[in-house]
């Protein structure tokens, strides 16, 4: 919970900008943007040479880009800026033949820094504002020469564009860009340490035919079936229309997706390839296995969890907030979305920097599968500046989910299960797909329990292909489809009971 919004009135329009999350989460697609800088000795240096820099051009050339968005009147901001940081970076790493830098250069970064508070005079820029008016020149701060690096003071409107695709929540906040267009939050770090990150950026697109698997995108732990969601993006110099995606566990394969489209290089797109049902824990690799001519970028591994879980109907809840705890805030929700439990007040902020620790019994839950989500009204969640916090769960005194720290927002805690609620237990033991792949008949086979049973084929967008409904079934059961008429690819064999689903993946062939 960073308080470097050192204005009222600014902070008052952050806020109102960002009352969810803070900062983009690392991996996310920076958006583009174009600034004018504000140094007229820089009217020549930007890529179309006339003094303005588009953010995907510099990306476009191979050249990972550092963002700082600071403030006029921001103490922090301007003791990073007059640390000369940026300055030493830009100089030993920018962009070949422009002013100031070396000409032993590396040629592979570039830094723009951008006013983020659109409210700021140009002359403002020559002076400071608020504590710092009259006693700072962000231009040029040690009075030798004006920065080198492009430094912008967009319109109030050009600002808050930025703000908001950048979800900025404190300043200042520094960027590290990738040329394809990953960005990550390094912070106030050394001109070293900032270009120590250059080299975990993905190379730049080089071949015709290079689909990258960028990231993984879905739940990591449930009490049921996991949609596997992954982030596909086209590294490659030529449009990508076709890639086949495969998910596997060991040597069984549990999913797979042929998807078609049509990115441009570096466009990305979030791609649902199947379903996994965990029943303990699971190392699930997801892999392009298409051809394509680099295949150093096609594979993310998983641990996909089953929920914790706990027999009884209470929850303890466990918060260690920073200084500023009235921020702070919490919520339970119920596998329908709805809200079971709202936290209590934390309260008035305290005195000083230091953690207040919280516990809350939440009782009466009924048997479902619950989330946790917890709210920093600021935006920046906890901060080691102003005490570690930290949030638990407990059931029965056991610990199930636990963080500590977090950046941004909301902070949205690992499901937990209050009884057998996600899983049929039995069931999930029980269940057998057969022959997998199949190409004939399919067999699903499971131990039924006196009860109804609802048996389906679906695909990989949830409809249902064929289906079978059994009453009063116990014992051993099979079921069998014929399946000789089916498109090949990929299904899910569904089967429900008691208002609880337990899947299975299947491939036909």
């Amino acid at each position: 919970m960073k308080k470097l919004l050192l204005s009222a009135l600014a902070l008052s329009s952050i806020a109102a900008m960002n009352t969810s999350t803070a900062q983009l989460a690392d991996g996310s697609i920076a958006p583009d943007f174009t600034v004018t800088a504000y140094q007229t000795a820089l009217a020549s240096q930007g890529l179309n040479n006339n003094g303005t820099y588009k953010l995907y051009d510099y990306l476009d050339a191979g050249y990972t880009v550092f963002m700082d968005v600071s403030a006029t009147w921001c103490g922090p901001c301007w003791n990073y800026h007059n640390g000369g940081a940026l300055d030493d970076l830009y100089m030993a790493h920018g962009p070949s033949g422009f002013p100031s830098v070396s000409a032993s250069t590396t040629d592979n970064v570039m830094v723009i820094w951008v006013e983020g508070d659109g409210t700021t005079a140009d002359a403002t820029m020559l002076t400071g504002a608020g504590s710092l008016a009259g006693t700072v020149n962000w231009i040029n701060p040690g009075g030798a020469g004006e920065i080198p690096f492009p430094m912008a003071n967009p319109a109030s409107a050009a600002a808050t564009q930025i703000n908001s695709d950048y979800n900025i929540g404190y300043f200042p906040t520094v960027y590290k860009i990738c040329p394809n267009r990953t960005i990550t939050e390094v912070g106030q770090l050394s001109a070293t340490a900032l270009y120590a990150t250059v080299g975990s950026c993905p190379a730049a697109a080089s071949q015709t035919n290079d689909p990258a698997m960028l990231s993984y995108q879905g739940k990591e732990k449930a009490c049921a079936a996991i949609d596997l969601i992954v982030r596909l993006q086209n590294n490659g110099t030529s449009p990508m229309t076709a890639c086949t995606i495969t998910a596997t566990e060991g040597a069984t394969q549990v999913a797979q997706y042929n998807w078609s489209g049509n990115l441009a290089t570096y466009g990305y797109q979030d791609v649902t390839i199947g379903q996994f049902t965990p029943t303990s824990s699971h190392n699930i690799t997801i892999s392009i296995t298409s051809a394509d001519q680099n295949t150093a970028n096609n594979t993310i591994t998983k641990t996909l969890s089953r929920a914790n879980t706990g027999a009884s109907n209470s929850v303890t809840v466990k918060v260690s907030t920073d200084q500023y705890k009235s921020e702070t805030s919490w919520k339970i929700f119920r596998s329908n979305g709805q809200v079971a439990y709202t936290s209590p007040s934390y309260g008035a902020d305290a005195a000083a920097a230091g953690t207040i620790a919280q516990t809350d019994v939440v009782t009466n839950l009924a048997n479902d599968c619950y989330r946790l989500e917890v709210y920093d009204s600021f935006g920046d969640g906890f901060d080691s500046g102003y005490g570690d916090g930290s949030v638990e769960i407990f059931v029965n005194g056991a610990a199930i989910a636990g963080v500590t720290n977090f950046p941004s927002g909301t902070l949205m805690m690992d499901a937990f299960e209050i009884g057998a609620a996600g899983i049929n237990e039995e069931l999930a033991s029980t269940l057998s797909v057969y022959p997998n792949p199949a190409s004939d008949e399919l067999n699903v086979s499971f131990e039924a329990t006196n009860a109804d049973y609802q048996v389906s084929i679906l695909d990989l967008q949830g409809r249902v292909i064929t289906a079978k409904t059994l009453q009063s079934l116990n014992g051993t059961s099979t079921v069998t489809f014929p399946v000789a008429d089916m498109a090949k690819g990929s299904y899910i064999v569904s089967v429900v009971s008691n208002g609880i689903t337990t899947t299975k993946n299947v491939v036909i062939k």
